[in-house]
């Protein structure tokens, strides 16, 4: 049984016709071969490596009909070639296009209509150019970035809508801004903000609402600050104030 790998149809699903093809004076040269590097079939990696074995031919197949033959061209056609292809129809072509070119090109696609575009732009641009993008619609486009710029910048990210970017600041903004995350409303980021915070930091959570919270501090808050959680309404919390007393009894 033959299987559609072990074909050779173009992306139309037409069987491949070498005799027909353009480039049929490179089959004899070796620079490409039906089932593994052919510009007209519809697997990608046989396209890719057409162009890596003929990369001066790229240029001519830009303007493809077929969105993969575009976008691996785009990998190695001329720089000065890929402006036009920012606006073409398939984000992947965008993509391959814009991340080899300087970033006053990349910040173009800043506002990009595809996630994924928006996504690997952050990827590449450095802190000024990704300020306006702390503001993008999808939570996973704030999450690259609060990952990425400087601590310092994280400020502006104080109050983003999604808990997974405010979590990320927690981990990274600067140590003086960690009481203002502890007062997030949400107890996983005021968790991650307790986890950096000195004993002496901890005071103010001590009544938080989220046992998590209040267990954490029980473990690494001053011991002689902690004797009012051995009544806790968790006992998991309670037993960790219990334990901590007890072994700086057993001290003196």
């Amino acid at each position: 049984m033959t299987r559609e790998i072990d074909e050779a149809r173009d992306w139309r699903g037409m069987d491949i016709d070498c005799a027909n093809c353009a480039h049929r004076d490179l089959l004899a040269a070796g620079r490409c071969e039906l089932r593994k590097a052919c510009v007209h079939d519809r697997y990608a990696r046989r396209i890719d490596r057409f162009f890596n074995w003929n990369p001066e031919l790229a240029d001519g197949y830009l303007s493809h009909p077929h969105f993969e033959v575009r976008a691996i061209a785009a990998k190695f056609a001329n720089p000065f070639l890929l402006p036009r292809l920012l606006s073409d129809p398939d984000e992947t072509v965008r993509w391959e296009a814009v991340r080899r070119l300087p970033a006053r090109y990349q910040c173009e696609l800043r506002k990009d209509p595809h996630r994924e575009v928006r996504i690997r732009v952050a990827t590449l641009l450095d802190d000024p150019d990704l300020l306006p993008m702390m503001q993008d619609e999808d939570y996973y486009v704030r999450i690259v970035i609060a990952r990425k710029v400087a601590p310092a910048l994280l400020v502006m990210m104080f109050d983003d809508p999604e808990v997974e970017v405010r979590r990320i600041v927690a981990q990274r903004i600067g140590a003086q801004w960690l009481g203002r995350m502890c007062r997030d409303s949400n107890a996983e980021v005021r968790l991650e903000a307790a986890q950096r915070m000195t004993p002496e930091q901890l005071s103010d959570l001590r009544d938080d609402v989220d046992w998590r919270v209040r267990h954490y501090v029980a473990t690494r808050l001053n011991v002689e600050e902690i004797e009012h959680l051995i009544n806790d309404s968790d006992p998991l919390v309670a037993e960790a104030a219990r334990e901590r007393l007890a072994g700086e009894a057993s001290k003196g």
